[in-house]
C-alpha cells in the first residue's frame, strides 16, 4: 500500500480514499478485539507498497506481518486480555480520557459525545465501552471518509485523536505483555502521523 504523506486534501483519489478506510477499520477492529486465525493468515500475507515518502509505514507493515505470521489466535487472545482487560484494568488504558485527564469519562468524552450527536451518529445498546475508546474513534474515522467533507474529518482528528494517539502507541509498544501488539500499534502510529500532517496542511 502505497501512502502520500503530502498530498493534499482535495486531491485524494477515490482509491487513496479507500485505502485510508481499509487502514482505519483494520486498526479499529485490531483494538476493538484480538485477531482471530482468518485475520492473522491474512496479515501474514499481505503485499506492502512502501514510496519514499512513507517509508516508517512500510516498515511498519512490514513487521505486523512478520509478527502475524508467528503469532497463534489463543496467544493473540491472551495478549490482548493482558494488555487491554487485565483483572480490574489492562496495562493499557486505551481511552481518550485516560490519557487527556488521567481519569475515565471526563470532559473529553462529554465534548466527543456531542460531536457525534452532531455528525449523526448513536450509540449503539449493545456497546459496553465509552465513546472515546482507541478502536470507536478509529471506526468513526472510517465511517466520515464515506460520505464526509475533509473538513469533517480533519475536525474530528484534530479534536478526538491527534492529541494522544502517540502516547498511547508508545505506551502499548511498551506495555509488558505486548508483543503482536508492538507490531500493530507501530502500525497506528506510524499511519496516524501521516494522517497527521495530512490534517495539518491547510488551515480551516
Amino acid at each position: 500500500m502505497a501512502m502520500q504523506e503530502t498530498i493534499q486534501i482535495d486531491d485524494i483519489s477515490n482509491e487513496e480514499n479507500q485505502i485510508r478506510q481499509s487502514i482505519y477499520s483494520l486498526l479499529a477492529h485490531l483494538f476493538r478485539q484480538p485477531p482471530d486465525a482468518q485475520t492473522l493468515e491474512w496479515l501474514s500475507t499481505v503485499e506492502v507498497d512502501g514510496d519514499e515518502h512513507a517509508l516508517g509505514m512500510a516498515a511498519a507493515w512490514s513487521v505486523l506481518k512478520l509478527s502475524a505470521l508467528k503469532t497463534s489466535d489463543v496467544q493473540s487472545a491472551d495478549e490482548y486480555q493482558l494488555v487491554f482487560i487485565g483483572v480490574g484494568r489492562g496495562e493499557i488504558v486505551p481511552f481518550g480520557s485516560w490519557y487527556l485527564t488521567g481519569s475515565l469519562m471526563e470532559l473529553p468524552l462529554a465534548v466527543l459525545r456531542q460531536d457525534l450527536r452532531r455528525l449523526g451518529f448513536e450509540r449503539q445498546e449493545e456497546t459496553k465501552e465509552p465513546e472515546d475508546h482507541i478502536a470507536a474513534l478509529l471506526e468513526v474515522m472510517a465511517m466520515l471518509l464515506e460520505d464526509t467533507e475533509s473538513s469533517e474529518q480533519a475536525a474530528f482528528f484534530n479534536r478526538h485523536l491527534a492529541p494522544w494517539f502517540e502516547t498511547f502507541c508508545d505506551d502499548v509498544k511498551h506495555a509488558p505483555s505486548s508483543v503482536f501488539y508492538t507490531a500493530v500499534a507501530e502500525l497506528a502510529k506510524q499511519f496516524l502521523i501521516i494522517e497527521k500532517t495530512r490534517f495539518t496542511q491547510r488551515p480551516w
